[in-house]
Parts: structure tokens; sequence; C-alpha cells
């Protein structure tokens, strides 16, 4: 299971496009071998690799090494298994959550089983050390410690989001911190190790990595809204499924504190059904969060993190021009136009 740098020409300026680099990101991807058996397995690595999704955080991997080298395919491994990590946790996460769907498609543990779901993505993680470590020598401990350490975070954040779900006194800041832990930290990790491994000072480095993990916090901000107010076509998954598990997400924490007498108990009883409809479940939630006022209290937060990634790119010790791409790349991701 090597993979291989992507061969042929590539444009030799210094900055590559967001698009020219996923595009090399999914080349990659679709070039893992995975010839060994038995076959039940890797084919649901493959299903899970092919169908597609942002490539978030290869991405921004390769695009904050272009920052500074032009030789991008040095760190295609990486980027690659960073990627591979991700849809590892995914797999996991899917069976925790009983989701359905994943990117528009069936979620693996519902195509194949539960036990197939959970071993093949403990493969994706073996697979995902196996391509990280194909690092440049002179980074290699720097890279898998920041890889290891990255990885335990994103456990914790798991747990607590786990232990969340028997909560109903979970804090605004508790539920930051767990995002941070479970999300932010993996995008914030991948700017880090495309800096390192194109020889960026230490500063720079910790700047990327702040960056990173602003963006992170943004972007799940607003993956959280999404869930409530956004649309199947463009989310991916079904709209209101966090809703539909109670998930202590920012906008039901935030409805719970600021909900009057009469609205708490509307919010706990539908917490507490055991039966409902759940489409009546959603539209009753979101009414609730409407009337509480949560969505532009959430909005101000992606907005705050959002102004603080801009600030912590722009001391990065490069020429504007440099950094333009990766901040264009940012408010593409969140959305934005400036």
């Amino acid at each position: 299971m090597i993979v291989h740098p992507i061969e042929g020409d590539y444009k030799a300026y210094f900055m590559l496009s967001s698009e020219e680099i996923l595009a090399m990101v999914n080349q990659g991807l679709a070039d893992i071998r995975l010839e060994r058996q038995p076959f039940g397995l890797y084919e649901p690595i493959r299903y899970v690799l092919s169908i597609g999704g942002k490539r978030l955080r290869p991405v921004l991997l390769l695009m904050a090494y272009n920052m500074y080298r032009d030789d991008v395919v040095r760190a295609m491994p990486t980027a690659v298994g960073i990627e591979t990590y991700h849809n590892y946790t995914l797999l996991h996460d899917d069976v925790m959550d009983r989701a359905e769907v994943r990117r528009g498609k069936p979620c693996v543990h519902k195509v194949w089983n539960e036990n197939t779901a959970i071993l093949s993505g403990d493969t994706m993680l073996v697979m995902a050390y196996q391509m990280v470590a194909q690092c440049p020598s002179e980074c290699l401990k720097q890279i898998l410690d920041l890889f290891t350490a990255t990885a335990m975070e994103i456990g914790e954040g798991q747990q607590y989001d786990v232990d969340f779900e028997r909560r109903m006194d979970v804090s605004p800041e508790e539920y930051i911190e767990m995002i941070r832990l479970k999300t932010s930290v993996l995008l914030a990790c991948a700017v880090r190790m495309g800096a390192i491994q194109a020889g960026a000072s230490d500063e720079d480095s910790e700047l990327l990595y702040r960056f990173g993990e602003c963006i992170g916090l943004a972007f799940q901000l607003q993956d959280d809204l999404l869930d409530v107010y956004g649309n199947f076509e463009s989310f991916g998954k079904k709209i209101g499924g966090d809703i539909l598990c109670n998930k202590k997400t920012y906008l039901l924490i935030k409805a719970l504190e600021g909900a009057g007498e009469r609205q708490r108990k509307e919010l706990e009883s539908w917490i507490n059904a055991k039966e409902y409809n759940p489409e009546e479940k959603i539209a009753a939630v979101r009414a609730l969060y409407d009337e509480i006022g949560v969505r532009p209290v959430c909005m101000e937060l992606i907005n705050s993190y959002f102004a603080d990634a801009k600030s912590f790119l722009e001391q990065v010790s490069l020429p504007a021009e440099k950094k333009e791409p990766l901040w264009c790349y940012a408010l593409n991701l969140l959305g934005r136009n400036s």
C-alpha cells in the first residue's frame, strides 16, 4: 500500500491553484494500491475514498507547502495520508452516530455492516501512518510527533462528544473545546505539516497552525448551522440529523442557555421524546432556535474566528501574494467574498 507521487508535468511556477492541488490529491488517492486480501476489508476503503469530498486537509497541507516551495509532489504522501486518516474517523463516527448518508452516498456500515466499517477504518488508520511516514527524512520525527499528538486530541474530542450526549449542562466553552479537539486540530495539523515539510520557520509554522485552528472552528460552527438551515443538495447529508440525535451543538447549547421557561420545557420535551415524527421534530426545534435567536449568535462567533484566522495569516513572514491563494481558499470554504 505505497503511495507514489504523481508523475508527469505539473506547472513549474510557484503557486498552484486550489483546483490544481485538489486534482492532484484526487489522483493521489486514486493511485493508492489496495490489492491485498481479503476483498471485504479493502473494498470499503476504495468506496469511501472514491465518493469525493472537499479534501480540505490535504489541500490545506499542499497549499501551505506551496507558499514556500514549488515541488508540491514532495509532500503528496503526507497529504494523501492525512485524508486517509480523516476518512478513517468518518467511518467510525458514522457508526457511532447511526448516520445513513455521507457525501450523498450510503455510509459504509449501511452498504456493508458495522463490523466491516470498524475493521476497514482501523486498517485506514494504519495506512495513514504508513503514508505520513513517507515524508522527508529530515522532518520525520517532527511530522510523526505532530500527527500522533493530533490523533490523540481527536480521540479526546470524540469522547467529549459522547460524554455530552448524557449531559444537559454542557457550556458553550466546553463545546468549543470539544470541536477544537474533534475537528479543528486536524485542519491545523495539515497546515503545519505542509509548512514544516517546506522548511518554514517555527514562528510561521505556529501562526499557520493557529490559522488552521480558527478556520476549523469557524467551519465546524458553520456545519452546525447548515445541519439546521442548509439543504441536502449542498450539505451532502440529511438536514436535521443533529436535532434528531439530540447532539449538543452550539445552537442547542445556546438555545437551552437563552430559553425562557416555556421554551426550555418544549426543547426538553423534544429531547426526551421516544416516539416522534422526524420532520415534525426538526421543524419544531428549528422554530424554537429562531424564536430564541441563536442563529445570529452563532454567526457572530463564526465571524470572530474568521477574523482571527485572517490576523494569524497576515503575520506569516511571506509577501502578501504568497499568502493570497490560501486566504482565497479559506474564503471559498466558508462561502465568503471578503
